[in-house]
């Protein structure tokens, strides 16, 4: 089935994509924004898959198989299969520091919301002092150890 001239497994991914862009620009939630990007990676590592194995084609085995010997036939590509692992082990790192990240801002600020961060950023750097993550990350460590 097509609609656009591509097939669902080419159009699913696009649209998913643009779901996920929309979400990021309107998220007031940073966990919105960590689940959003989520989906944008599983929107990317989708379109390549999909895109590397078309309709008609076989996976790229050493054997071919009985009933194919005498017929024309091509290969899925490999290569987008193989440069998704990489990605899917990227995205996984990045959501991990994602969430170690709003962890720690949650503790100092105890919000999630886009808008009260920033304020609360920039109330505390007017003083001419610029707080850094690892400022934050040793403040609550301390704080820890003493209590």
């Amino acid at each position: 089935m097509e609609i656009f001239g591509m097939s669902i497994l080419e159009l699913f991914p696009i649209v998913l994509f643009f779901i996920s862009i929309f979400g990021l620009i309107t998220a007031n939630n940073v966990i919105k924004s960590i689940v959003y990007m989520i989906i944008l990676n599983g929107g990317v590592i989708t379109f390549w898959i999909a895109m590397g194995s078309r309709l008609g084609r076989i996976p790229p085995i050493l054997e071919t198989p009985y009933h194919l010997e005498n017929y024309f036939y091509t290969f899925a590509d490999p290569v987008p299969q193989a440069l998704m692992i990489t990605t899917i082990i990227i995205g996984f790192c990045v959501t991990a520091i994602n969430i170690i990240m709003i962890n720690t801002l949650h503790r100092k600020y105890k919000t999630t919301d886009w808008k009260s961060l920033t304020e609360l950023a920039n109330k505390e750097t007017e003083g001419g002092y610029d707080h850094t993550l690892s400022d934050v990350v040793y403040e609550i460590q301390d704080k820890e150890a003493e209590a």
